[in-house]
Formats: C-alpha cells, structure tokens, sequence
C-alpha cells in the first residue's frame, strides 16, 4: 500500500471527520476502508449522550463494509482525528485505532487472509504513520482461534 493510496484514504477520512457527531468530546474522527477493488467506504466517529453507546470511525465504516457484504475485502484503512475547530481539525499527533478498533479490525483481516495497513494522521495533517495491523495488535484473537473451522 504506497503513499499514494495512504494519501487518497488520509483524504477521504478527513472529509468524512466533518460529519463527525461529537458534541460531547468536541473531538471528531473520520476514516476511510480501501476495498481489493478499490472502492472505498468511510465512516465517522458517532457519539451519544449515553458516552458508552458512542461509535468509533473505524466501528463505522467496517459495519457499512459489513452491510455491503465487503468485510472480507478491506485491504487498508485511513484514520484521522483532532479537536473540531471552526477552520477543521486541530492536533499534531497522529490518531490510532483504540484497542476496540483493532479487534474489530482484526476480524476483516481474519476474514480477508491479509494483513490490514494502517495510515494514521493528525488533525492537523503534518503527521502520517504507516503500520500493520499485526503491529498494532500482536497475538490477536479472532476468527481462528475459535476452532470452529
């Protein structure tokens, strides 16, 4: 997954952090699933009164892929977040999946046989980092484990 393809989904999170409902945190997420054929499905984080029934972008846009029947076909994933300000999002360091995310994101990578790439950015876009998700979530549980294949 090139820098070229990391850039289009860091995009396509960005536009989707602007329908970011975080009234609460004051603090949006937009991310963006790269599809084996190139389509791409977003998602932003969604937040409720009840804090504990508030979404993650990630949460969202595996579910669209879901809905879809794509889950299996996520290759990478663009994730960007920072404080909602009236220019945009602000914020220098890079947002990562949270723990939730991860195994969430583990089961689309079980599912697919592949190795999810992750592009993290900041709010406000100075900073980008590339992982894998076996990176982000070594000795993770999932699909596999449950022996039922």
């Amino acid at each position: 997954m090139g820098d070229v393809a990391g850039a289009v989904l860091i995009d396509a999170a960005r536009e989707a952090a602007r329908n970011a409902h975080a009234p609460y945190s004051r603090f949006g997420v937009g991310a963006a699933l790269l599809l084996e054929d190139g389509a791409i499905i977003p998602g932003t984080n969604f937040e409720n009164a009840s804090y504990g029934l508030s979404l993650c972008a990630e949460t969202v846009a595996l579910a669209a892929a879901n809905v879809a029947g794509r889950l299996r076909d996520v290759v990478a994933i663009g994730i960007v977040g920072g404080r909602i300000t009236p220019g945009g999002l602000a914020g220098a360091d890079p947002v990562r999946p949270c723990g939730r995310c991860r195994q969430i994101l583990n089961e689309a990578a079980q599912l697919g046989g592949r190795d999810i790439v992750i592009h993290c950015a900041s709010g406000d876009g100075g900073a980008v980092e590339r992982h894998l998700l076996s990176e982000l979530l070594p000795f993770a549980f999932g699909p596999d484990d449950l022996g039922l294949s």
